[in-house]
């Protein structure tokens, strides 16, 4: 990329943006190209100094108060948003919140925003509340603070690495629209535009993983044209592709603890609140594993989710010694991926035989190696999880085409996820094609190692003008 005069400003709300456009190269790119500036939240002394290396102009992201009626907006536009659009995931997110209303004055707060959102929930609906939030946020209640910090930096652009789960962005933004300064965001999963809320504020541009996203994105948003959505992949997946990072099965095996002569199957946990009850799952896949020949018998590693801080597997990592449980290098504050995580992930991915997982990216990651993909859909033995059943998770819009592809393998009862390891361990390459297929029409030619790139170029047209 040429020099350019114009500025960019990075947004970055929490850990894993850091991970996509700081540890990516994302923004290494552009301040060759650019002038940099960065907000962002500050999880430790090496990310800061990473940071403060790339521009002169590093502020740290606080959470500024917000008026109780900008809160309320934003609330009432993720009600009316999800019952609108009311996909699979939306319908369970209801029903969670339904249940969650187990008291009184909780069932009567719940009725309330309810009745108050159902006027709304057609399109004309959402557009109205999500217009009526950006009025109150922007013209009658401006956080002043960041007001008066994008006047001083003086942006072309302003890009929100992650558009949700981060209302400390919203305000940055609002206060860059404010002042008329274009803005970005990147839409952080494949799952964001079916199981999570109205992206606020609206966007002058939006970066996505795929084309079907982005298809699926014009249909939602119907007031945003094709040209302001572009199809970049996303960089949590460029660490992959980078072969200088890959270890010796002898290294990583010597690293984690396990065998290199023995195979090796990867449980990766999901989130406490979407799978609860895990720890017995986990417990009993290391029994199922325990009845094969010794000689042969599968090491079972287990990557707890990082953002997990219930303690819920600390009891089985005590007790049982035959299950691997990798120290997994994340930062707390503000759930940041360290640099070390970037390449044992890649290398846990690598060196397995095959996965297991309960409806989660990792299944995609898995064929990206090219390794067996084991999805659990039944519920842990022994406990009522209700009103959670893990079988849903597999109709929802985002994850039934990967299921439907054929590339996964969906245990039912704990015969059948045997029975799927079984044949995942002696005929590894049974759904190679399908892996491969599904690859080629999800990602196209994204799976390059250089998705980082193509959002830096993105972002550097839509400050000079020429996307």
């Amino acid at each position: 990329m040429a020099q350019s005069t114009n500025k960019i400003l990075l947004v970055l709300p929490r850990g894993e943006a850091i991970r996509n456009f700081i540890l990516s190269g994302t923004a290494d790119v552009l301040a060759k190209a650019h002038k940099l500036a960065i907000i962002s939240v500050l999880p430790n002394k090496e990310l800061e100094d990473k940071m403060r290396s790339l521009t002169d102009e590093f502020y740290i992201l606080e959470d500024e108060p917000q008026p109780y009626i900008a809160r309320f907006l934003r609330q009432q536009l993720d009600i009316v948003h999800g019952r609108w659009l009311w996909s699979e995931a939306a319908k369970e997110r209801w029903m969670l919140r339904d249940h969650e209303a187990n008291t009184l004055p909780k069932k009567i707060k719940r009725s309330l925003l309810k009745a108050l959102a159902y006027p709304f929930t057609g399109r004309q609906g959402v557009k109205f509340v999500s217009a009526l939030e950006n009025v109150v946020s922007e013209k009658i209640y401006p956080t002043d603070k960041f007001v008066e910090l994008i006047r001083k930096i003086n942006p072309a652009l302003a890009f929100n690495g992650s558009h949700i789960h981060c209302q400390n962005a919203v305000p940055v933004m609002h206060a860059a629209r404010k002042l008329g300064i274009k803005t970005a965001t990147f839409l952080f999963s494949w799952d964001n535009l079916t199981s999570q809320g109205r992206i606020m504020p609206p966007c002058n541009q939006h970066l996505v993983w795929n084309d079907q996203i982005k298809s699926h994105f014009l249909e939602i948003y119907d007031n945003v044209k094709p040209e302001q959505v572009s199809v970049t992949g996303t960089p949590q997946f460029d660490f992959h592709f980078h072969k200088d990072k890959l270890w010796s099965r002898e290294d990583y095996c010597a690293k984690i603890g396990a065998d290199p002569t023995r195979p090796i199957a990867l449980y990766t946990t999901g989130m406490a609140n979407h799978m609860p009850g895990e720890h017995i799952t986990v417990e009993r896949i290391g029994d199922m594993l325990n009845t094969f020949p010794e000689a042969t018998r599968p090491q079972l590693v287990v990557r707890v989710y990082p953002k997990d801080k219930t303690g819920r597997f600390e009891d089985t990592k005590s007790r049982r010694k035959d299950i691997i449980f990798p120290h997994i290098p994340w930062e707390p504050n503000y759930l940041t991926p360290m640099p070390e995580d970037l390449i044992l992930w890649t290398n846990m991915l690598q060196h397995c035989e095959l996965g297991i997982n309960v409806a989660s990216t990792v299944a995609l990651e898995l064929c990206m190696f090219n390794k067996p993909a084991l999805n659990v859909a039944y519920n842990p033995v022994g406990v009522n999880i209700f009103p959670i059943d893990y079988s849903r998770y597999y109709t929802w819009d985002h994850f039934k085409p990967i299921v439907d592809s054929g590339a996964l393998y969906v245990a039912y009862s704990e015969e059948q996820l045997l029975s799927f390891i079984h044949q995942g361990l002696n005929h590894p390459q049974e759904k190679e094609a399908q892996r491969k297929s599904l690859l080629q029409g999800f990602f196209g030619n994204t799976l390059d190692g250089n998705s980082y790139i193509r959002i830096a170029e993105v972002l550097s047209k839509v400050a000079d003008n020429s996307l």
